[in-house]
């Protein structure tokens, strides 16, 4: 069976052999655009706010999840976030062994719906539920406008 061809009988339809072309281009919409410009341009991460519910989203987005109203407002998170969950990772994506383990969290910041999946800058054995974090930024000149231009989260010194 090609591609091209259509069955009424289920039982035959299983698979088809050959190459499927994927092509696409992702793009970080509107409201990931000013995201992702604000952090490069001026190192700020912003989330979005919702006028009608009182609500604000990290990673921001145009419409409310709550009401659907369009979110047109911006604000800045606050300095400090809170890791809500951690895990180690001892290899890369393709499966090599990593020479140093990395530690990742789950940030979430008050008053803010959502939060950031990043690089924990702490050894794996600090890494905790809880721990109150801040982002680290790379150097103004080296920031490209990606989700890399914070270098990861360190923990919060008093």
């Amino acid at each position: 069976m090609t591609f091209l061809d259509r069955t009424t009988d289920a039982r035959r339809f299983r698979h088809w052999e050959g190459n499927v072309e994927a092509d696409y281009i992702y793009t970080s919409g509107v409201a990931g655009e000013r995201f992702f410009v604000a952090l490069r341009d001026e190192g700020r991460i912003l989330a979005s706010r919702c006028t009608s519910c009182d609500l604000n989203y990290l990673p921001p987005r145009m419409f409310c999840e709550d009401c659907f109203a369009e979110l047109t407002e911006y604000l800045d998170v606050p300095k400090t976030g809170q890791v809500a969950a951690v895990t180690v990772a001892y290899e890369d994506r393709t499966g090599a062994k990593l020479s140093h383990p990395q530690v990742w969290g789950f940030v979430i910041f008050k008053g803010i719906r959502g939060g950031l999946l990043h690089r924990l800058l702490v050894p794996p054995a600090r890494a905790r539920a809880g721990l109150a974090v801040r982002p680290k930024l790379r150097p103004r000149e080296a920031r490209t406008g990606t989700i890399a231009d914070i270098d990861g989260f360190e923990p919060v010194r008093f």
